[in-house]
């Protein structure tokens, strides 16, 4: 017998509730959609229902969902006039549709309604963003007297951690704003802001005055006031950071975390930074060390889950990261860094037909993470390239990859739009005026030089729309640069690492194949210090294998076997891997 009702949360209005249970007028077209949830002894029973024209409806049981940290109580004072806000990522197709008691919901509605002041963590489980209170009682205390500065610190922590905008809240921008606005002297709003901008790899001290003057108003507000050890060591993790100096700075998130183990701040900027670093076991152990204090009444626990899950694929431990990816999901679908693990996974294991059944399924779950949806688009492309399916590809290019990039010009999206045109390239496919296009995002950050990774990156689309200025400015200033690196991480890989691998991409360009190799060989497994994922790099893989291919040396043309045979065996069943050993084939026979 389930236990009796002790609270309820309205998600969608439109309908009477009484005692947890709703009611519609009969005949009625008004529709109500509410998750009960019902404790009992040691036990949390949670799902949802709707009612139409008076129908309960059930959908997407859940039991033993995690309490979400709050209820409605109507015996509670206060706490009893709480209005949950409203929230967008429902699993029934009304939700979806934007429409709430017969209604058609604007952007707004959709995204949220209600008292402010909540915010979704685990998809359409709603939780208050916390105060001054609730953050001290986390372990986490805030140097600050304002609630609402904490509230929208938690939300914008919340938006990074699931790569999702809370439009109704104004997005990651818009929470800044009300967090400035609330307490301009708040020093951790200065170092999530700081932050955010550094970790996006748009934009440096370097570049930018404005940034600049920021981390050290940032700095000198930190020696200004009392602040908690804690802290301190966010601020000195951000000016390492912008100074370049990852490895320091990640090594101060650390000690962070073995305080506060349950500091999303410091983990995800660590998780991020990590992978800037190509520092994938690091990477993995970060979350690892953490993930025990990660209990599921903590907000974002489902999330650590995911950040667990990608290390773990990442270092090939790929049962263990579908296991716990997949048990992210089972709490929350709407978790997009989680299906992002699985779309490597099915990509590293060639599990193409796996991969596109998975990634049609879950679609509408994760395309409105905005912040993420153009990367598992990209994935999903990935699989029509090895199949050889390069209409589909370019479809999704078109369709997604191409439009989210240009509405968005972030680095992530960016660098993704260059890695797709340039593996259609390889493979043979005209991309008419695409280059063109993207070249008109990138060319804005030819001098950046902030990591090799999106340099390399950035030199494709110069190289693809034919711009040889452009490429000789980007090699030319990031060999100045890389004289003098100081203490800077990415430009102390310049000369050894980034300069050769960028000149290798003009070689072959050129059609100089043998230099191609010349460069490229020798440095192939010191590349992942440029950072990015196993699947991101395999572009440099596909490269040196098209240019020993094209070659005429005897010598390059058994290094293409063996490289070819090398893949082959690591990457089984891979429709690509058996069209370049044909093409290999055919090439060196009439050589």
């Amino acid at each position: 017998m389930l236990p009796r009702p002790s609270s309820f949360l309205y998600i969608l209005g439109g309908a009477g509730i009484q005692a947890g249970c709703s009611r519609t007028p009969r005949g009625s077209s008004s529709g109500c959609l509410l998750l009960l949830q019902l404790s009992g002894p040691g036990q949390t029973f949670a799902w949802i229902t709707q009612t139409f024209a008076g129908t309960p409806r059930r959908f997407r049981p859940a039991p033993a969902l995690p309490h979400t940290g709050w209820s409605f109580d109507p015996g509670a004072g206060t706490r009893s006039q709480l209005q949950p806000r409203v929230g967008t990522r429902f699993p029934s197709h009304a939700a979806r549709r934007g429409w709430a008691g017969g209604r058609p919901c604007s952007s707004q509605r959709r995204a949220g309604l209600g008292r402010p002041g909540l915010i979704a963590r685990q998809g359409w489980i709603m939780a208050p963003l916390r105060d001054c209170q609730a953050w001290q009682d986390a372990g986490l205390a805030l140097s600050t007297t304002s609630n609402e500065a904490c509230k929208m610190f938690d939300a914008i922590l919340t938006q990074y951690a699931t790569w999702t905008s809370d439009k109704s809240l104004g997005g990651i921008e818009g929470c800044l704003s009300k967090l400035n606005a609330a307490d301009p002297n708040f020093t951790m709003g200065h170092v999530i802001a700081n932050g955010l901008d550094l970790v996006g790899t748009g934009t440096s001290v370097r570049l930018n005055t404005e940034l600049d003057r920021a981390v050290k108003k940032m700095v000198a507000l930190s020696k200004s006031q009392s602040l908690t050890e804690r802290e301190k060591l966010h601020v000195s993790a951000v000016d390492l950071f912008a100074r370049g100096q990852l490895p320091k700075a990640c090594a101060v998130w650390e000690q962070i975390l073995q305080d506060h183990p349950t500091d999303m701040l410091a983990l995800k900027f660590s998780h991020d930074t990590y992978f800037y670093l190509g520092h994938s076991i690091q990477m993995r152990d970060s979350v690892a060390r953490v993930y025990p204090h990660w209990s599921p009444n903590i907000p974002l626990s489902s999330y650590v889950k995911g950040m667990f899950s990608f290390g773990l694929m990442e270092t090939n431990l790929f049962d263990q990261a579908e296991k716990l990816a997949s048990e992210a999901l089972a709490i929350n679908q709407m978790d997009a860094w989680s299906v992002h693990t699985i779309a490597h996974i099915n990509e590293m294991k060639a599990n193409l037909n796996n991969g596109l059944t998975f990634m049609k399924q879950t679609e509408t779950n994760w395309k409105d993470s905005d912040m993420l949806a153009c990367h598992n688009y990209w994935h999903w492309a990935l699989y029509f390239i090895e199949k050889g399916d390069y209409e589909a590809a370019l479809t999704i290019y078109d369709n997604h990859i191409g439009p989210r990039c240009a509405a968005s010009g972030t680095m992530l999206d960016v660098v993704d739009n260059c890695s797709m045109l340039y593996r259609l390239q390889l493979e043979g496919v005209k991309l008419g005026d695409r280059w063109n296009e993207v070249f008109q995002l990138t060319k804005q950050h030819t001098k950046d030089h902030i990591l090799i990774f999106n340099d390399v990156h950035i030199l494709m689309s110069s190289l693809g729309a034919k711009d040889h200025k452009t490429t000789s400015e980007l090699l030319t200033t990031l060999q100045e640069l890389a004289k003098e690196p100081g203490e800077d991480h990415e430009l102390g890989l310049a000369s050894q690492l980034g300069l050769p691998l960028c000149q290798a991409f003009v070689e072959f360009d050129n059609g100089n194949y043998d230099k191609a190799v010349e460069l490229l060989y020798p440095i192939r497994y010191q590349i992942l210090q440029i950072g990015g994922s196993n699947a991101q790099r395999d572009i440099f893989n596909q490269l040196l294998i098209h240019a020993v291919m094209n070659c005429k040396s005897k010598t390059y043309q058994r290094l293409a076997r063996c490289l070819l045979m090398e893949r082959d065996a690591l990457r089984p069943n891979s429709p690509l891997t058996e069209r370049l050993i044909r093409k290999a084939s055919a090439v060196h026979a009439v050589a």
